[in-house]
């Protein structure tokens, strides 16, 4: 047990934050919660602590040092929390806790397998940072990604899953078994489920990385309460873009939406509440050409695709939702994927090694909306079934 006080700096609607919390809570660990949105010094602090970012959840340990956004592997090791003893072998290791293999959980333990899902950050994936999810059977009135990643997740626990923090960092197959090793140790099962999603695009230009997280951002629902009553720009002429741009309205004082065509992609009727709020306006054929600034974002040089013209616009933020890239990094050379980098599989989401199923937003064709994804991991979960009655 760690003596002394713990500070964790953050905010109501920080779902990493949450986590923290929790972890610390299940360990009986006493600290002291620091919502920088109500506390001035404890958002001050933040800023100094990260060089201006208010990156999202600090954390202060007894012993002075500070922890940025650490994973809960990284934040038991530091605090000496004892490990879990694991299983020695799972019928089904699922690697991503968004909708797919949330879903492939739930039914993988009805039909009685021994499972476990490992999440590197937050269970729900980019669904629990979706503000309202419009187009999800059941709900007639629309649910909140949050919630409804919360009562997926108590469903999924109700059966008898675990659900463990750990970062997947390999995969290889060791005779029968499928082995993911991850950065809090290795997972062995009989079968896996690769369900690990996708991650916003980025724009490549200059400046990008250098102002992430101070003044440019990919989650309307992370950062977009940053910015009451202030100007804001985002990227992107898709439902992504749309959505988000009209969510950030509930903040921001006007949100501009710059499209690289001369039209937005988005369905009809994200067009139309885009085009009837008052809060929100459109740029056409407009490109970014560079993010400017110092310490962080100051300026943004827009470039209009058609003329040429050039003009730099000084937004507080920039939010950029211009497409998505499959979280396979760790899994080149290892399985097949497509020239984007999305995983093949076949007519049972099996992919190229025996017993390796995918499923979701990482799998290549797969149709990227939320009911799509659960839809898949129920699939991907009767698939396995099937496998391992075979085997």
């Amino acid at each position: 047990m760690v003596e002394g006080a713990i500070k964790v700096y953050g905010a109501a609607w920080c779902l990493d934050c949450k986590r923290v919390k929790k972890l610390l809570g299940q360990n009986m660990l006493d600290f002291a919660w620091i919502d920088i949105e109500n506390d001035p010094e404890g958002k001050s602090f933040v800023q100094q602590a990260n060089q201006g970012r208010q990156a999202i959840p600090t954390v202060v340990l007894p012993d002075g040092s500070v922890l940025v956004q650490p994973s809960n592997v990284e934040l038991a090791e530091k605090l000496g929390l004892a490990d879990e003893r694991r299983a020695p072998l799972y019928d089904l290791v699922i690697v991503g806790g968004g909708p797919a293999g949330l879903t492939a959980a739930l039914y993988a333990a009805r039909e009685g397998l021994e499972t476990v899902v490992l999440e590197k950050s937050t269970v729900g994936g980019q669904a629990a940072t979706t503000e309202l999810i419009e187009n999800y059977p059941g709900f007639p009135e629309g649910v909140g990604g949050m919630d409804l990643a919360r009562r997926i997740e108590q469903q999924v626990q109700r059966f008898g899953v675990k659900i463990e923090y750990a970062e997947a960092q390999g995969l290889e197959r060791q005779g029968r078994c499928c082995q993911v090793h991850t950065d809090a140790g290795v997972y062995s099962a009989w079968t896996a489920l690769i369900a690990t999603g996708s991650s916003y695009r980025r724009l490549e230009v200059p400046g990008e990385d250098r102002f992430i997280g101070r003044g440019v951002h990919f989650c309307a629902t992370c950062d977009g309460p940053f910015y009451r009553d202030k100007e804001l720009l985002v990227i992107g002429g898709g439902n992504s873009a749309a959505e988000e741009g009209f969510f950030l309205t509930k903040y921001a004082s006007k949100v501009t939406l710059a499209v690289r065509k001369g039209e937005l992609r988005a369905s009809q009727i994200l067009r139309e509440k885009v085009l009837s709020s008052p809060k929100l306006a459109v740029m056409y054929h407009t490109e970014v050409k560079e993010l400017c600034g110092v310490k962080r974002l100051d300026s943004v040089v827009l470039r209009n695709n058609q003329t040429g013209e050039e003009q730099e616009v000084r937004p507080a933020g920039v939010f950029v939702f211009i497409g998505l890239d499959p979280n396979t990094q760790w899994l080149k050379g290892t399985l097949d994927l497509d020239k984007y980098g999305f995983v093949l599989t076949g007519k049972t989401l099996e992919t190229s090694i025996p017993g390796v199923f995918a499923a979701g937003d990482v799998r290549a064709d797969s149709t990227k909306q939320v009911a799509g994804a659960a839809g898949e991991g129920a699939t991907a979960a009767l698939m396995i079934r099937a496998y391992l009655q075979e085997e």
